[in-house]
């Protein structure tokens, strides 16, 4: 983190997160400018954030015409998704080590409304994980994301050499791990999820 820039900005708010900033830089940063630190483990988080930061920028309303816009959206993806069967699946995040979303992250929530039952809810977090255990878990359908590690169409056949016969998909990062205003793209990629992913 580059403070001498930041200060250079003279910020009127820092807008933080938990698990994406360390601790003692953002504690340092608070000492000199209004911070805001956000927690974001579900979608509930996600619109409070959003309202939060609504709040605190002077665009309440705003945020709540965004909450709102999102929350129909989910709410009409769950009504889908809830009626189908859950598909067992593993959804990667990086490789050397290979490393899942478990349980406690944003993406488990998403995954579910993506009509996805993760393997590793039981988990926490971004456990590291080997083929064994993935064998042993044995999802229907491996999730290989573009991000925070690129994985690409090597990768998918490299797994696929793996397991042969499982259904192997890159999917967009973005989609299962970006809130904020990008929740509304979120909804479009998972109905086409449901309807193209099984």
């Amino acid at each position: 983190m580059n403070f001498e820039k930041i200060n250079a900005l003279a910020p009127d708010l820092i807008i933080a997160n938990k698990e994406e900033n360390v601790k003692e830089q953002v504690e340092q940063l608070a000492e000199k400018y209004d911070v805001y630190i956000s927690d974001i483990n579900n979608l509930e988080d996600a619109l409070l954030m959003i309202n939060d930061v609504g709040n605190l920028t002077g665009q309440s309303k705003n945020a709540l015409d965004l909450n709102e816009k999102i929350r129909d959206g989910f709410e009409k993806l769950e009504a889908i998704s809830s009626r189908k069967r859950k598909i067992s699946a593993a959804y990667f995040i990086w490789k050397d080590p290979w490393m899942v979303a478990a349980g406690q992250t944003f993406i488990n929530d998403m995954m579910r409304y993506a009509g996805l039952r993760n393997v590793f809810s039981n988990l926490e977090r971004y456990p590291i994980i080997s083929m064994d255990d993935l064998q042993q878990q044995n999802p229907e359908m491996i999730l290989l994301s573009t991000e925070p590690y690129p994985f690409k169409e090597k990768h998918q056949t490299e797994m696929e050499r793996l397991f042969p016969g499982k259904n192997i998909r890159i999917v967009d990062g973005e989609m299962f791990s970006w809130y904020g205003s990008r929740l509304l793209k979120s909804v479009e990629y998972f109905y086409s999820f449901l309807k193209n992913g099984k």
